[in-house]
């Protein structure tokens, strides 16, 4: 099975055979029969057999659980989360990014939602305001900086009125770029594509 064609035969499956969850997961079939029969992943088996089959959601719940990747299980798609107080700022990158095929792409106000969505999304690239109510961009750059499940985290920050030393302080938190408002939706959307690249 090809890699291109495999994405998208994961990308569209809705039930597993203990083989495919194995190539998907990069583990040995016999470590899926094993997380099966012990009941850390579970499915179902086929009537009148000793085949095993796991549904798609159980699979997902089990990668996202034991820290492997989904990615193939998405079609390679990018994911994207934009955090932003400003509902119609959010609703730019949405319309703007969304109608991408090679994108997946969410949303929220608030740093604490962000903290949230990161964990369960685990996005590619997060679109950041630098003020947000609850909490400033750095810190946000910080903490995902500090975790290895998300150190690698591409962060792009988005803001008006902001004062060099204050951009340098966003660098230094681990930030990957800065865009000001109003930004050139064609400018930005060839940085994301950059970013996403590297």
């Amino acid at each position: 099975m090809t890699s291109s064609n495999g994405a998208q035969n994961w990308a569209d499956k809705k039930v597993f055979t203990t083989g495919e969850a194995a190539e998907v997961c990069k583990v040995s079939q016999q470590t899926i029969i094993r997380c099966f029969d012990s009941g850390r992943l579970t499915g179902f088996r086929v009537p009148g057999s000793k085949f095993r089959r796991i549904p798609r959601a159980e699979l997902v719940r089990f990668m996202k659980a034991n820290d492997i990747p989904t990615d193939l299980l998405e079609g390679g798609k990018k994911r994207l989360l934009v955090v932003d107080d400003d509902p119609a700022v959010i609703e730019v990158f949405v319309s703007l990014l969304a109608p991408r095929a090679s994108f997946e792409v969410k949303g929220c106000g608030t740093g604490y939602d962000a903290g949230l969505l990161t964990e369960s999304f685990r996005p590619h690239l997060i679109i950041l305001d630098y003020l947000l109510p609850d909490i400033n961009g750095d810190l946000v750059c910080r903490r995902l900086r500090a975790s290895e499940h998300t150190r690698d985290t591409k962060v792009l920050f988005v803001s008006g009125a902001v004062a060099q030393n204050e951009i340098d302080r966003l660098v230094s938190a681990g930030a990957d770029g800065f865009v000001r408002k109003p930004f050139d939706l064609d400018e930005l959307t060839a940085r994301i594509d950059r970013l996403l690249e590297a």
